[in-house]
């Protein structure tokens, strides 16, 4: 794993331009008496690959929650794509093209590769999918979902159950069946959890060339992979934005090398 490099304090802070994708101010959340999220400023620029980082504890999954709708904030809006989507529900706000892949694979496992990407398919064209429906309505889908196994390296698993394939594998398959919703912006939440290094590497590439002609935000705490994938980072540390800025500039800030060696509660 890549390591914080001691060097001189380096702050650039949020900027918001009107080449935003995606932009949440003043986003809090509270459970109880505990605040996890407290006045977050953040602004993802269209066509790059964000990260949210820190230490745990430090917030990240419960602003990624409510940025992918999952959550609701206590205070602060959130805005994707010139519109308010705070009140929102997450499947609308998905079929408007924010659309997020979980830790934890999202695919039905005694389904073939083909037929998963098939269902998102489905989904992602506003048909609902029934098991009963007669295999000739879905063939149409086919070829698309045979060109997204493509795109992630699964063509030649296309008939394989995706609980047989590999761990990395199935957060390849989990990634197409996000792009079949023609996200304009993907929320990566871990995608490399859980992965042996043979893996890592493979999915990095997967990651950077699906991120071609859309924007990534991701949450990982594989700092080698942030630095090598990531145009921006976000800092957070108790709720709140530490910092911002290119790896080089969040690495070499003290408060982020002593944020990381302190160490807090698990997120």
């Amino acid at each position: 794993m890549t390591t914080l490099h001691e060097g001189s304090s380096m702050h650039a802070g949020p900027t918001t331009t009107g080449d935003s994708v995606l932009v949440a101010r003043g986003l809090s959340k509270r459970f109880g008496g505990f605040m996890a999220v407290n006045n977050v400023d953040l602004s993802i620029r269209r066509g790059s690959i964000h990260a949210l980082i820190g230490p745990n504890g430090a917030g990240k999954t419960t602003c990624f929650n409510l940025l992918t709708k999952t959550l609701s904030p206590t205070s602060g809006t959130i805005d994707f794509d010139g519109h308010d989507i705070t009140q929102m529900r997450a499947a609308d706000v998905a079929r408007m093209g924010l659309v997020r892949s979980f830790q934890i694979s999202a695919t039905f496992p005694h389904m073939t590769a083909l037929e998963n990407v098939r269902v998102a398919l489905q989904s992602s064209y506003g048909s609902t999918y029934r098991f009963w429906n007669s295999l000739k309505r879905v063939e149409p889908l086919n070829e698309r979902a045979m060109h997204l196994l493509e795109r992630v390296g699964l063509a030649n698993m296309a008939k394989v159950e995706a609980a047989d394939l590999s761990y990395g594998k199935k957060r390849a398959l989990e990634i197409a069946t996000t792009l079949a919703m023609e996200p304009k912006v993907m929320l990566l939440d871990e995608p490399t959890a859980g992965m042996g290094h043979e893996d890592i590497e493979p999915i990095t590439e997967l990651i950077r060339e699906t991120a071609k002609g859309r924007t990534v935000v991701i949450v990982e705490h594989n700092l080698s992979i942030v630095a090598t994938l990531c145009d921006r980072i976000t800092v957070l540390q108790h709720g709140e934005v530490l910092t911002e800025g290119t790896y080089a500039e969040v690495s070499s800030d003290e408060r982020v090398i002593s944020a990381y060696m302190g160490g807090v509660d698990e997120d």
